[in-house]
């Protein structure tokens, strides 16, 4: 029986802390997603993806991610990367079409999800990943910052790596539809009320600037658009002539108000249902 109250106390809080967690199975799987509450990584048996070499029109932005991708899987120097710009034009798909790529010839590199509201636990997640014999994708889809979210501190525990360093074996990959990662009109209404308005969102602008690569990503013409769905029609076997499938994808481009990416893979899984093709 422990009399001292102190001792019991310190008792107490014992039993209350956390076990530290077991070293996860990074063989389970290729990729993983971060979980929060319990902490743990969850293997993903099959990822969402498309091959990429159906993704077109993004060429230059492909070619630098992959040979920086091979670099890093090669345990050689690789940076950060940023891929932003128009929505739906193929930023995440490339993240995930150039990881399965790339794992094809190095089966030690592996992808994490985090979500961008769990970048407080960012620091956690890397404890885990540091000194493992794999390598790591960390990939951040959709990240962009509102007004007076802190999250961005957190991620430059990725970006800096604080007193410890960012470990060798993790790079970010992150996606976002603004440049900066916040919108401009909150960079404006800062600037325009601040004090000093260059100090005012230097703090979240420069965060961008702790990418070393920064690819951007635009709406594709016509032409691209047709060429991305023939692309998926080759590949899946669906057979329709070029005359029906540019006037029926033109048509449901302007159902939507829009061009992109995956407004041709939208329509193409229309086509495919019609056509009884099956899409893996």
């Amino acid at each position: 029986m422990i009399d001292d109250p102190l001792d019991r106390i310190a008792a107490a809080l014992e039993r209350m802390a956390l076990a530290p967690l077991p070293t996860p199975d990074f063989d389970a799987a290729a990729a993983f997603v971060w979980h929060t509450g319990p902490d743990r990584l969850e293997p993903v048996e099959h990822v969402s993806r498309v091959p990429l070499n159906l993704l077109i029109g993004v060429d230059r932005s492909r070619d630098t991610l992959l040979a920086n991708t091979r670099q890093f899987a090669a345990g050689l120097p690789a940076n950060n990367a940023l891929l932003w710009g128009a929505r739906g034009m193929g930023k995440s798909s490339l993240v995930k079409a150039i990881h399965a790529d790339v794992h094809a010839s190095h089966e030690a590199l592996r992808m994490v999800e985090l979500q961008r509201e769990d970048l407080p636990s960012v620091g956690r997640l890397l404890n885990l990943l540091r000194g493992a014999s794999q390598r790591f994708i960390l990939f951040c889809d959709d990240l962009s910052f509102g007004h007076d979210d802190a999250h961005y501190k957190s991620l430059k525990a990725v970006l800096d790596g604080g007193i410890e360093g960012r470990p060798d074996n993790v790079v970010l990959y992150a996606t976002s539809n603004r440049r900066h990662l916040m919108p401009r009109d909150m960079i404006e209404n800062e600037r325009g009320s601040a004090i000093n308005p260059a100090e005012a969102v230097e703090e979240k602008v420069s965060l961008s600037d702790r990418f070393g690569l920064w690819l951007g990503f635009h709406a594709c013409d016509q032409d691209q658009y047709l060429a991305m769905i023939r692309g998926y029609c080759d590949a899946y076997g669906v057979r329709i002539d070029a005359e029906t499938l540019r006037a029926e994808a033109v048509e449901w481009q302007a159902t939507r108000g829009s061009r992109s990416g995956r407004v041709a893979w939208q329509y193409f899984i229309d086509l495919a249902g019609r056509k009884g093709v099956r899409v893996a």
